[in-house]
C-alpha cells in the first residue's frame, strides 16, 4: 500500500526495487480498500485497527469520534478515511508490516526468507 506523497512510502518502494523486487503497488488513496480488505490486512499485520491510524494527523484530530471506540468503529474509520492509515504497508502471503523504516522492512524480508542474512 503506497502513498507517493509520503517520504517513508517512497523510501520503502525504492528500497524494495533496489533489491530487485517488482512489488505490486496499490495506491490506496486512489483505489481505497474495502472493509473486508482492511480486516484481512489487519489480520496479517497482527495489530488492532486503532494501531493502524495516524492519530497525530490534523485530520484525525478534527473527527467527531465516539467516546468508546470498538474495533468495528476503527475499521469503519479506516474505510472512510484511508488517508489516516499508517503507511507504507508491505504484504507477503499471510504476513504484513507497516514499513516505516528500512530496518523493520529488512527484518520483514529476512523473516519471510525473501533476502539472505
Amino acid at each position: 500500500l503506497h502513498n507517493p506523497r509520503c517520504g517513508k512510502s517512497r523510501a520503502a518502494l525504492t528500497y524494495l526495487e533496489s533489491l530487485g523486487f517488482e512489488p505490486e503497488v496499490r495506491l490506496y488513496l486512489k483505489n481505497p480498500l474495502t472493509k473486508k480488505e482492511i480486516e484481512d490486512i489487519l489480520s496479517k499485520l497482527k495489530i488492532q485497527p486503532e494501531n493502524w491510524i495516524r492519530k497525530k494527523d490534523a485530520a484525525f484530530k478534527e473527527l467527531p469520534l465516539k467516546e468508546e471506540m470498538q474495533n468495528k468503529d476503527w475499521v469503519e474509520l479506516l474505510t472512510n478515511y484511508p488517508e489516516l492509515m499508517e503507511r507504507p504497508v508491505v504484504i507477503f502471503k499471510d504476513d504484513a508490516i507497516i514499513a516505516r523504516d528500512s530496518h523493520s522492512l529488512e527484518s520483514f524480508l529476512r523473516r519471510n526468507l525473501l533476502i539472505q542474512v
